[in-house]
């Protein structure tokens, strides 16, 4: 079973953080992360009711240090991409989707939510691996924070334990550099470069690869530029 984190970033309202602890506990999540949140004072633990210890022990960190130390990032988003020609919020998920595809990671998983009034940013969605969207009306699809973190919650509840460990953010990264690279020695047009990158991204996430497949990946494309060059 994956270690899951949720991530609430710069979180407006301390009442929500309340209540994303609350039903946090519920569902026997315990790993509260914050990035530069409002102030925690007797509101957020009144929300919280039973789940104070949640609050209490809820790390304050950068986003950054997040994307550094998972092994899986997945951004929780209400607007999604509506053709492929525009991949930065696509393929998306359902929370149901994605137990299914996280359910036999060994490693860390973090499960990102934005800010209560505009969201994550298309910069913050870009360096993440996978997008879940909850499956709301099309007339109000943007759901209160502590509601969201609820649904993936209740459908993240249970996972089975894990029997595999995911290359490490460090290893996958690295790979991502050695792609970008390939792409510069196969004369892949500049213009094409960002979108090119989000959808292997996309797709490389999608597979949960070992620390060995990382290695194959990086051994073909070493043998496949040795054979272009010469």
């Amino acid at each position: 079973m994956p270690d899951i984190d949720i991530v609430l970033v710069e979180p407006l309202y301390e009442g929500n953080v309340g209540f994303a602890a609350r039903v946090m506990k519920n569902f026997g999540f315990a790993s509260l992360v914050l990035t530069d949140p409002c102030e925690l004072g007797d509101d957020a633990y009144a929300r919280a009711s039973h789940a104070g210890d949640v609050l209490e022990n809820a790390e304050v960190t950068t986003l950054d240090e997040v994307f550094r130390r998972s092994h899986l990032t997945v951004a929780t988003t209400g607007e999604v991409s509506k053709s492929v020609c525009t991949p930065m919020r696509m393929p998306y998920y359902t929370p149901a989707e994605l137990r299914g595809m996280i359910a036999d990671i060994d490693g860390r998983v973090s499960i990102i939510f934005g800010r209560e009034n505009r969201g994550l940013e298309n910069a913050e969605v870009r360096r993440c691996d996978l997008i879940c969207t909850i499956p709301a009306s099309p007339d109000y699809p943007i759901l209160n924070l502590s509601h969201a973190v609820g649904i993936v919650c209740y459908e993240l509840a249970h996972l089975p334990r894990g029997s595999y460990q995911l290359a490490s953010r460090e290893d996958m990264e690295c790979l991502y550099r050695h792609i970008d690279h390939f792409l510069d020695l196969i004369g892949h047009q500049n213009f094409k470069r960002e979108n090119t990158m989000i959808l292997l991204r996309r797709l490389v996430s999608r597979t949960n690869l070992t620390s060995r497949e990382v290695s194959t990946l990086h051994g073909l494309m070493r043998r496949t530029a040795w054979r272009i060059k010469k």
